[in-house]
């Protein structure tokens, strides 16, 4: 749980040093086919709900681990107290394991920058269609 936390603050404290944008601009086209791998486990679009992992609309804004109606989130997120930002969400599809180990996410991530920032403006331009 340490590790969670030290890793959140150094985001946030990044956040608010002024790096609020992506360090790459991204497209949205080109994300909802990087969704493609996620749609394993997650839904981006609210009608459907959740899956073996939980919805993703609207996720930027949201304390994690706390969708209602979502009851298999890993220990590490139940006892989360951070809101997914875009820019949280970008250091964290680098290597999902080695940010929050304990996690249950089977996923070995998006690796690629360009990918991830493209994934990141997918998802929040699908949160904003609906």
């Amino acid at each position: 749980m340490r590790q969670v936390l030290a890793v959140v603050a150094l985001l946030q404290a990044c956040a608010v040093a002024g790096a609020q944008e992506l360090p790459l601009e991204g497209d949205a086209e080109r994300g909802r086919l990087v969704f493609g791998a996620c749609r394993t486990c997650h839904y981006a679009e609210a009608y459907m709900g959740h899956n073996n992992g939980p919805n993703l609309h609207r996720i930027f804004g949201k304390v994690a681990g706390k969708q209602a109606g979502f009851r298999y989130y890993s220990q590490v997120f139940r006892d989360a107290e951070f809101v997914w930002t875009p820019q949280l969400m970008y250091a964290w599809l680098e290597d999902p394991m080695r940010m929050f180990p304990n996690s249950s996410m089977m996923s070995l991530g998006v690796p690629d920058p360009q990918a991830r920032a493209d994934l990141i403006v997918y998802l929040m331009q699908a949160s904003v269609r609906e």
